[in-house]
């Protein structure tokens, strides 16, 4: 027999709770269109549904017509945005998760005591890209260890870290080694920056590996903290796949396999998770193991203009 085991937690958090429900709400208070600068949180399922209802998704401000409402994505943006909408006179609701705005203050806060800073985290990211604009300059990237081994940086001694919110845990901390082992006076953050849900999630994954021949991740591939679900689960031993939805499922994947786990990304909607695991069911059948859990119990309120 074969058993499908559920991670738990799995899918939605908080903030990306909140990113949709600010678009939602400003839907219902403003009507269409509503734009959103960038996919408000990166899942192909709910950012189609959002634009089915009025949303408006958008790359930079110069697509937002003057007059317009337009809500900031999920994963924040630099300074300079903002200084742009408030010169257009745009309406804006901010739907950046609080804990990518905590990194963002930190930023400011180790740039104004005259460090310079080094971010972890994926070139080209939303959410890197936002971090790396809170400030003008003195921001250094690294994405791996080989990148702290060439980074030039103007005092070795005044230097801070922060961290992309959604990355793999060791990933993250083998980098913090590196950094601390070349620059013996860099500083961090109070607590770590990776975000509850991200850890929550990944230690979830951690234990369907140590019953599970294969993981099958939930979440769109532009979406980082489900990448990294996939590659903790490989990590763990497991066999692991990420798919947008149950239609992607290849059956060889399921050949002689007797313990199947699912997880799923902080930006994908349950209503997914429930298909691909029917379809799960149809190929091969067997029993649905969904152990009871706690609730995180995060949640972060809504704009008082829109509560």
């Amino acid at each position: 027999m074969t058993n499908i085991l559920l991670a738990n937690p799995r899918g939605f958090c908080a903030g990306v709770e909140r990113a949709i429900a600010i678009v939602e709400k400003a839907l219902e208070h403003f009507g269409a269109p509503i734009y959103v600068r960038h996919e408000v949180v990166h899942n192909r399922y709910v950012v189609d549904g959002l634009r089915a209802k009025g949303a408006v998704f958008v790359e930079e401000l110069d697509q937002v017509p003057d007059g317009a409402t337009v809500i900031f994505s999920a994963h924040g943006v630099a300074k300079a945005v903002r200084e742009e909408a408030e010169r257009r006179g745009l309406r804006v609701f901010d739907a950046t998760c609080p804990l990518v705005t905590k990194v963002h203050i930190e930023v400011a806060r180790q740039r104004a005591l005259g460090r310079e800073v080094i971010m972890i985290g994926h070139k080209g990211h939303p959410e890197v890209q936002g971090t790396m604009g809170q400030v003008s300059g003195g921001m250094h990237l690294v994405e791996s260890v080989a990148d702290v081994a060439t980074l030039e940086v103007s005092d070795p001694d005044r230097l801070a870290f922060v961290t992309q919110t959604t990355l793999s845990v060791d990933d993250a901390s083998g980098i913090v080694a590196a950094l601390a082992a070349r620059f013996p006076a860099i500083v961090g953050p109070k607590t770590d920056d990776i975000c509850y849900a991200t850890q929550n999630r990944q230690d979830a994954v951690m234990r369907l590996t140590e019953a599970c021949d294969v993981v099958i991740v939930v979440g769109s591939r532009n979406s980082s903290n489900s990448n990294r679900l996939k590659e903790v689960a490989i990590q763990g031993g497991a066999q692991a796949h990420l798919v947008d939805w149950a239609g992607e499922l290849d059956p060889s994947w399921f050949v002689g396999v007797r313990q199947i786990g699912v997880t799923a990304g902080a930006s994908a909607p349950e209503v997914l998770v429930n298909d691909v695991v029917r379809a799960i069911q149809r190929l091969v059948g067997g029993e649905v193991i969904d152990p009871p859990h706690e609730s995180e119990g995060v949640r972060f309120p809504l704009p008082r203009s829109l509560a």
